[in-house]
């Protein structure tokens, strides 16, 4: 079994060399190229200088160069530090002022972000650019093309001295309801991960995964990871705000699984021909779905659209958790439909309260999670460490509870609780209520600060078609809840604000609702 991250692409390259490992647009890359690649960059990496622990940031969409630089820069042992493809540089300075990164890698589509980031004062060693464009003369640091260092040259792998507890990757959370914290994981934090993945999905090497998820996110990266480990194929779409074209290339790739966050599945079921494709999805094995809770409503239309051999699976995880701590199996999908599943093989799962007591099975507290899979810490954050991690484990920040057979339900973030009135209300229930009028196709609640309620209910909502009005949803959700926790307005909008991993953005739905 692997110990490094890395060894899941040299293995399956030793098995499978010939391999389709990635398939992006016209470009069918195997293992045994992909590997070599890697070894050249990571034999380039220490050409430089880079010691083992040294951080190299990729600022890249999901493509090949995205795939050789990840495993290379873990052979050369240095710390890979993916960034959101969609940083303004406002948000990327303060990154590279606490990673000190060592080497920047991206492409001539990010060109104009690093020159208007001014990389000058980072003290970078080098630039290594896809097809620079723009010119980058008088620089402290100095600047490479990819294709002058990435050729067609057969390196063997190198033999460099790390061990599983080394610190591999900084992953920074999506920061939608707060500022970005750089998630320390280890080689072994991500291998315990991604084997017990692969376990519980079944994955072989007969599995072709659809990948529309970022492999800067947690979930995009254990995407990559599970299916190189298993010697699997990936697929790359980056084209998901034209959904036709991803159902259209499942097809044709005869693609076996898709993951996607709540909002992936939205959009494909009301924005995309998937009913249309249903019996020409013939080898479509199972839909995965985490980043956040999923309505009842969206669930209950996937199941019914979806071919009725795709088998769906719920799963929950964290950044901090080097992305999965439980599953739902999907046989329990139908009569659990509201449960995040059990923890999956080698994570530990308990409900605590205030004091640290663990609270027995139907009663609400926080998760608590341990196991091997857990973060060393947020970078250069001992506060937001301690403030999370403590000997009980790992505080995820979400209330909820198990009931007799031990499934476990989340109820909420601890945090996100809005009062309203002298009431303490969870914005969740009332989406969900909203998701189920079956007019809209998302929705978030939030809260604006009033003088004499504490805060006004505010539900921005995207309709399924231009029909729907606010008062028929209004209606509807008067139906179902208390007159103190309907929204006080309904915004409509056609799409609501997300990140680059597909996670409704909180901070600026705020702002829209203002």
């Amino acid at each position: 079994m692997s110990t490094l991250i890395h060894h899941l692409l040299e293995q399956s390259t030793e098995l499978f060399p010939d391999k389709t490992a990635l398939v992006h647009e016209e470009l069918r890359v195997n293992y045994a190229n992909i590997n070599t690649k890697a070894n050249q960059l990571a034999r380039w990496l220490l050409n430089l200088g880079i010691s083992k622990g040294d951080r190299v940031v990729f600022v890249l969409e999901n493509c090949l160069e995205y795939v050789v630089s990840y495993y290379g820069a873990l052979k050369a042992g240095a710390v890979a530090v993916p960034l959101s493809s969609d940083l303004k540089p406002d948000s990327l300075r303060p990154m590279l002022g606490e990673l000190k990164p060592e080497v920047i890698i991206s492409s001539s589509r990010f060109e104009r972000l690093l020159k208007a980031t001014d990389l000058k004062p980072y003290n970078i060693n080098a630039l290594l650019l896809k097809t620079p464009k723009q010119k980058w003369s008088s620089t402290p640091f100095a600047v490479f093309s990819w294709d002058d260092i990435i050729c067609d040259d057969v390196i063997a792998n190198l033999e460099i001295s790390i061990d599983g507890s080394d610190l591999a990757s900084i992953i920074y959370t999506s920061g939608s309801t707060g500022i970005p914290k750089g998630v320390m994981l280890s080689h072994k934090n991500i291998i315990s991960n991604t084997h017990s993945i692969c376990r519980y999905l079944a994955l072989t090497d007969g599995d072709i995964q659809m990948t529309v998820l970022p492999f800067f996110y947690v979930m995009g990266k254990s995407l990559l990871n599970t299916h190189f480990a298993v010697g699997g194929t990936i697929v790359i779409n980056n084209k998901f705000a034209f959904p036709a074209t991803v159902i259209k290339q499942m097809v044709e790739e005869k693609v076996t699984g898709f993951s996607g966050v709540p909002s992936t599945y939205a959009y494909l079921l009301h924005r995309s021909p998937l009913k249309r494709y249903r019996d020409k999805l013939k080898s479509l094995r199972y839909c995965a779905q985490a980043g956040g809770h999923m309505s009842r409503k969206i669930k209950e239309e996937l199941r019914k659209i979806l071919p009725a051999h795709t088998q769906i699976y719920i799963m929950y995880g964290a950044t901090e958790a080097s992305a999965r701590l439980t599953y739902l199996k999907p046989d329990q999908f139908e009569n659990r439909m509201g449960s995040i599943g059990k923890p999956i093989p080698g994570v530990t799962l308990k409900v605590i309260n205030k004091g640290g007591k663990e609270l027995p099975a139907g009663q609400i507290g926080e998760l608590v999670a341990s196991g091997s899979n857990i973060m060393q810490g947020y970078w250069k954050d001992r506060k937001a460490t301690s403030s999370v991690l403590d000997k009980n484990g790992y505080h995820t920040g979400d209330m909820g509870y198990y009931d007799e057979k031990g499934f476990f339900f989340v109820n909420g973030r601890k945090d996100n609780l809005l009062k309203v009135g002298g009431h303490r209300i969870n914005p969740q229930e009332i989406e969900d209520i909203l998701m189920a009028t079956g007019l809209i196709i998302e929705v978030v609640v939030v809260g604006i600060p009033d003088e004499l309620l504490g805060n006004r209910l505010i539900a921005l909502a995207a309709p399924k078609n231009g029909e729907s009005s606010k008062s028929q949803i209004m209606s509807l959700c008067a139906e179902k809840l208390p007159k103190y926790k309907l929204p006080g307005s309904i915004k409509l909008v056609r799409s609501l604000p997300k990140s680059t991993s597909g996670k409704i953005d909180k901070a600026k739905c705020l702002e829209l609702a203002r």
